[in-house]
């Protein structure tokens, strides 16, 4: 019964809150009264404390531009993770902005869509990533181009690293920098969770993303950790094939750490710098 209410309560502020988005983000994007990303980053926390979020930060996002974030990616949660925690813009699948409400809500916060089946397009696609990025917008791309299982990595695809060689030729200074962020969900209800539990969390291939927020809502308090790596220079001479292996390698070390040694579950507010990890044990 008590699952079922946080569900009918948490399905209902999370309607009204992005009805609330409908309205005053447009504002802002036509505007500029205030900055576009004010109201998305409240739209990312509202959700997570609705969801039973707990966020555990190690390290930040850089201050070095242009930058493109390279995260594994496990479930829809990645995004409302990554938005309440730093303020960033995505790169998605096309077929996102055909969904109902939350296509929408994607367009309002200037995501970027790209067709990864047409290859014919990928230049395109890619170069748009790169102006956003020289413009000085962080950019989210998950590099496996799909969700894993919560427990392993899939190998990074090189050719979406093609935004950071189109971003050079209109980077002043030459160079894109590559950051690897590792996210893991580490406990349930102040519980680890282990192999088996973490399809809990996990969205996967065409399944329903209505009954998967559902479950979640139902389950509870649940902990992520967001683990932000050094960044890596991306120039002219580099190749993306080897930068798509470092970064996923910098991006697998930091996600086995938190899934071996999870950060001890506690709430913490987002707002100010992340702390480090002996900060965090405190």
């Amino acid at each position: 019964m008590i699952g079922w209410l946080r569900v009918v309560i948490g399905l209902f502020l999370i309607v009204v809150a992005t009805l609330l988005v409908a309205v005053f983000q447009p504002i802002a994007l036509k505007t500029g009264l205030w900055h576009e990303k004010y109201v998305p980053r409240w739209w990312h926390r509202f959700a997570t404390k609705v969801l039973g979020m707990r966020i555990h930060l190690t390290g930040g996002m850089s201050d070095v531009r242009p930058l493109l974030l390279a995260p594994n990616h496990v479930s829809w949660l990645d995004i409302i993770a990554l938005g309440a925690a730093a303020d960033v813009y995505f790169v998605a699948k096309a077929d996102m902005a055909k969904w109902p409400a939350i296509g929408w809500l994607c367009t309002l916060q200037r995501t970027v869509f790209v067709e990864r089946e047409r290859r014919g397009r990928s230049g395109e696609q890619a170069n748009e990533i790169g102006t956003r990025l020289v413009a000085g917008d962080p950019m989210v791309l998950f590099a496996e181009g799909t969700t894993a299982d919560g427990n392993l990595l899939r190998p990074f695809n090189s050719t979406l690293f093609g935004a950071a060689k189109m971003a050079l030729e209109a980077s002043p200074e030459g160079k894109v920098f590559i950051q690897p962020v590792a996210i893991a969900y580490t406990r349930l209800h102040g519980m680890p969770l282990g192999r088996d539990k973490r399809g809990h969390v996990a969205w996967i291939g065409d399944q329903d993303l209505l009954p998967h927020v559902v479950a979640l809502l139902r389950g509870g308090a649940l902990d992520a950790e967001i683990r932000f790596g050094e960044p890596v220079e991306f120039n002219a001479a580099s190749k993306r094939k080897e930068a798509a292996r470092r970064i996923e390698n910098d991006v697998r070390g930091m996600f086995v750490s938190a899934i071996r040694d999870p950060l001890p579950s506690k709430p913490k507010r987002l707002e100010g710098k992340a702390l480090s990890r002996a900060e965090e044990r405190r």
